[in-house]
């Protein structure tokens, strides 16, 4: 433990000599060094909080949890400690800002998502119920619901004949994220829907099923499955895992909006890795399922990685 000690202290001493000399030879700090030499994303922002957090300024290290009103005033702060010029570097404040509104926004979307799953479903709210019978609309447009307890809940993937019971796990977040994938994406929802109740009927033929097998692979609830990715995306999001495909897709502070386009992504990408995994029946999920997740962790630990950036405006990263 003494060694581990001293080696840290070491460390430390030796990376704060290392800063100081490049400050000397370089004429910049190392927030400047970063943004002039990192190109914005993942790669930049999560350096910038690295090197925000391990400071020993007190400014730096509660910058990057500040109130997002504050920040135009932390960036003008940070630029004075750091004897920095705004007028010559007009550019670094810009980038410094695009950073902080990242970090900051994503520990306050952490905020906004905890929320969610800590609020229980309450069949005497008004609005609760509301978004749960829009679910089975957005569902089964064709199909009207008969009452509101009804075996018909099965059909889109709840336990029982109530739903409320499945919501137990995740809140209200499992209950937002299913509708949004519904409505926002209706035509691959119900076809992920249809798939996993009536492989025969799916878009794929006769043959195709007969070949891949798909008739065994197929066959999951849909609506436990969404609440159970909900739990995998909430997971990657409080672990952090999913700062490099938020910082790379959201110019500024990422939303609850991204966070359930991303779900609607770990959807799409969790049904095609179970038809892929081709498992006997319903008892091997949890082993896809964790193979998914260590597959999508993977491809996060890449700093270019962004898992959907179809759903974002993310040519706005390129002059930040």
């Amino acid at each position: 433990m003494l060694i581990q000690v001293c080696l840290y202290f070491y460390c430390t001493f030796l990376w704060r000599c290392l800063k100081f000399v490049m400050r000397k030879l370089t004429g910049r700090c190392e927030l400047q060094r970063i943004c002039y030499n990192t190109k914005p994303g993942a790669s930049r922002t999560m350096k910038i909080e690295t090197s925000l957090r391990d400071s020993k300024s007190k400014l730096l290290q509660t910058s990057v949890s500040v109130h997002p009103d504050a920040i135009e005033k932390t960036i003008d702060d940070i630029m004075e400690l750091k004897k920095i010029n705004p007028d010559i570097n007009p550019q670094l404040g810009i980038s410094l800002q695009a950073c902080l509104l990242q970090i900051v926004g994503y520990r306050n979307l952490i905020a906004d998502v905890e929320k969610l799953r800590r609020e229980p479903y309450d069949s005497d709210n008004p609005q609760h119920e509301e978004m749960l019978l829009k679910l089975w609309k957005f569902l089964k447009p064709n199909t009207p619901l008969e009452s509101r307890i009804s075996k018909q809940w099965c059909e889109i993937g709840f336990q029982g004949d109530d739903p409320k019971t499945d919501f137990r796990g995740m809140g209200l977040l499992g209950l937002y994220n299913l509708q949004y994938f519904a409505e926002r994406d209706a035509a691959a929802a119900q076809q992920v829907l249809s798939d996993s109740l009536h492989p025969k009927c799916s878009k794929f033929s006769k043959a195709d099923w007969e070949k891949k097998r798909m008739d065994k692979a197929i066959g999951y609830s849909f609506a436990i499955v969404g609440i159970n990715i909900t739990d995998l995306a909430y997971n990657l999001l409080v672990s952090g895992a999913l700062k490099t495909h938020f910082y790379n897709i959201a110019p500024e502070a990422p939303t609850l909006s991204h966070f359930q386009q991303t779900f609607c992504y770990l959807m799409h990408e969790f049904h095609k890795f179970w038809i892929e995994e081709d498992p006997m029946d319903i008892m091997e999920f949890n082993r896809v399922r964790e193979k998914f997740r260590k597959r999508i962790i993977k491809q996060l630990q890449n700093p270019d990685m962004a898992l959907c950036p179809h759903f974002a405006a993310s040519e706005g990263l390129i002059n930040m």
